[in-house]
């Protein structure tokens, strides 16, 4: 059984599934269906303070804040200055983190200033250069977005916004690793974050949706990022940030990791809608995954109810092919969203192909690193000269090892 969990993360929606884009991949824009009480979805002064006065109040000594939706700029910026307005107010002197996931369509000047002087991380939607984020990124009437979104992750990073490209790989942009990368760093969008399109067809049983990336492509799509990532190192420092990767190195070196994907249980965050119904996971905003209200119940017994208990737990339910497979200590069988969205329907991660391709492709990478990074870790200030064998046992001089 799970020991206690701690107040650390919530993922809040504060306009529900609303947005002024017409994403064709999206999965939460059909969530509307499930809020049918009002055309429009806000959440409320009184929900919003609440929400805020109970997870500084029941939270450690660092609690991050995730703004998402649907698109949550069509709150307006004063919602955001009351949110932080309230975390100032109840903050005990913890360390409050905000991001904020965006299409950026709304951000003037203003919302920028704001985002950099409280330390925002910006969460930009931006597939690519146009031909691949308008694809499917696209308005109500059809066109495409791309030009706006990159006027405004310049805006943001003129003004000192830290922006974090979140990039959906989907059928179209698998083919074009090379071509992203070097946009987004051509935009000095230095930290990035791939999140595979996985979605099924639902005029068609057993059928992924058309823009669902294929696993063996998606494979190799990060095969050849992690070449691009790793030819782009200074030393044992990355000079771009992507997030996969990264996480993936914290298990290398047996830190749990950032990306909840590779934890071995599930349930460690809270996601606030814009009613105040707390759920189990983005993922999963439904009556079976329904924990309470943020008005009538306190966060932190929901995240220990039996409900998230077993939620976290049924990750560990897996595969038999899973339970003998040689990288389920990195893999710990994928996101569930992933085994419900396997048109094979066998139980089995969509995305566990991609993983097999990628794993062993980087894994000697990873080793060395990691093994780099541990003896750096360990010297702790007593590192030997320059021109000294490393003590790693490469059998390079120190400044071409561990001390570059």
């Amino acid at each position: 059984m799970t020991g206690f969990k701690p107040l650390t993360s919530l993922l809040i929606k504060p306009a529900g599934p609303d947005c002024n884009l017409r994403c064709e991949y999206c999965f939460y824009l059909k969530k509307s269906e499930f809020f049918q009480r009002s055309p429009t979805h806000r959440m409320s002064r009184d929900v919003l303070r609440e929400t805020m006065r109970q997870a500084l109040e029941q939270g450690g000594r660092q609690i991050s804040f995730g703004w998402q939706g649907g698109e949550p700029t069509l709150m307006g910026l004063n919602f955001f200055k009351e949110a932080v307005e309230f975390q100032q107010r109840f903050g005990r002197g913890q360390e409050a983190a905000n991001g904020l996931q965006t299409n950026g369509l709304l951000l003037d000047p203003e919302w920028a200033r704001f985002l950099a002087e409280y330390k925002f991380l910006v969460g930009l939607s931006l597939d690519g250069p146009a031909h691949v984020h308008d694809r499917y990124r696209r308005t109500a009437a059809g066109k495409g977005s791309q030009a706006l979104v990159e006027e405004r992750a310049r805006m943001l990073l003129s003004e000192g916004a830290e922006v974090n490209a979140l990039v959906v790989v989907n059928d179209y942009s698998a083919h074009y690793p090379d071509e992203i990368y070097g946009y987004l760093k051509s935009l000095e969008i230095n930290y990035m974050q791939f999140i595979p399109c996985v979605e099924l067809d639902p005029s068609r049983r057993g059928r992924a949706a058309s823009f669902s990336v294929n696993p063996d492509k998606f494979g190799e799509f990060m095969r050849k990022l992690f070449d691009l990532w790793w030819d782009d190192f200074q030393g044992l420092r990355p000079t771009t940030s992507i997030r996969l990767f990264e996480s993936l190195f914290h298990l290398y070196v047996e830190v749990p990791p950032p990306l909840c994907t590779l934890l071995e249980e599930c349930g460690t965050y809270l996601v606030v809608e814009h009613t105040g119904d707390v759920y189990s996971c983005d993922f999963f905003v439904d009556e079976e995954h329904h924990l309470g209200h943020v008005l009538n119940d306190r966060l932190i017994d929901l995240l220990q109810s039996d409900r998230q208990q077993t939620f976290g737990e049924d990750k560990a339910q897996l595969h038999a092919e899973c339970r003998d497979c040689s990288w389920l200590g990195i893999c710990r069988g994928g996101c569930p969203k992933d085994r419900l969205n396997n048109p094979t329907g066998n139980g089995l991660s969509a995305l566990c192909p991609s993983y097999k391709l990628l794993f062993p492709y980087i894994d000697e990478r990873m080793r060395d690193l990691a093994r780099r990074w541990n003896v750096r870790q360990s010297l702790q200030g007593e590192a030997p000269g320059r021109n000294d064998p490393c003590p790693c046992g490469s059998g390079k001089k120190f400044k071409q090892c561990c001390g570059a």
